[in-house]
């Protein structure tokens, strides 16, 4: 027997109201998405220890303010950032690649505008200084299905922004680079994961990041899955610096 005109009804009846709900909050997740938070993920582990392959996580976009690179499709309505506001070391950001600007880079923020970067045996100097690195416990992790270790430290900037970095070889390639003077409006970023990060030590790809290309900053991983597709649930909800 054909079902009751009244259950038809009432089916048509919730299709619609889910339409038009769909519709009215569509317009305030766009306005999130392009204003507030963007969710990216990450894709390689050039930033572990601090994110890792299969981290989704939120990027705040009013974090250092509004350029074209913050818009979807980057359309060129306008130069340079409305309601500026400069980024600090160690913060965690999101840029568009200068020699490539279709694609997103994370990395971290290490030098300001007119400091000194040198990396000398694989420890990051400033402006002549070299920056506070201790060795903490080795980095455990699965890689193609076998554990890994890797040697792990903990560096602290002079502003007392602390995190981790990885060490994978001795005398890597990028462990020891000419002293990089960081131009007016651009910033100096490197990969947490300092043996396996194209940053700005490698000029002819990243070099020195302009400061309208910056998205925003890193604030919270909200959902990782591991290379066997299993949820690691102790990293969802984590904040990260």
């Amino acid at each position: 027997m054909p079902a009751p005109p009244t259950r038809s009804i009432g089916r048509r009846i919730a299709v619609g109201l889910a339409w038009l709900l769909a519709i009215l909050l569509l317009p305030g997740l766009l306005a999130g998405r392009i204003f507030i938070a963007q969710p990216f993920k990450m894709p390689s582990g050039s930033m572990m220890p601090t994110l890792l392959v299969g981290d989704y996580f939120f990027v705040s976009k009013s974090a250092y303010g509004y350029t074209r690179y913050t818009l979807p499709l980057a359309p060129p309505v306008f130069s340079g950032r409305i309601w500026a506001a400069e980024p600090q070391r160690g913060d965690l950001v999101v840029f568009r690649l200068p020699s490539d600007d279709s694609i997103d880079y994370v990395k971290r923020v290490v030098g300001l505008p007119g400091d000194r970067v040198q990396m000398i045996g694989g420890a990051l100097h400033l402006n002549g200084v070299a920056v506070k690195h201790e060795r903490i416990e080795d980095f455990v992790y699965d890689e193609d299905g076998r554990t890994t270790r890797a040697k792990r430290w903990r560096e602290t900037l002079p502003n007392g922004v602390s995190y981790e970095t990885l060490d994978l070889q001795e005398k890597g390639f990028l462990d020891d680079t000419p002293v990089y003077t960081v131009p007016a409006g651009h910033y100096f970023m490197l990969g947490d994961n300092r043996d396996n990060s194209t940053d700005s030590r490698v000029l002819s790809t990243v070099g020195h990041v302009p400061a309208d290309h910056l998205i925003g900053r890193v604030t919270m991983i909200f959902y990782s899955i591991d290379e066997s597709s299993k949820l690691r649930y102790d990293r969802m909800g984590l904040y990260v610096q």
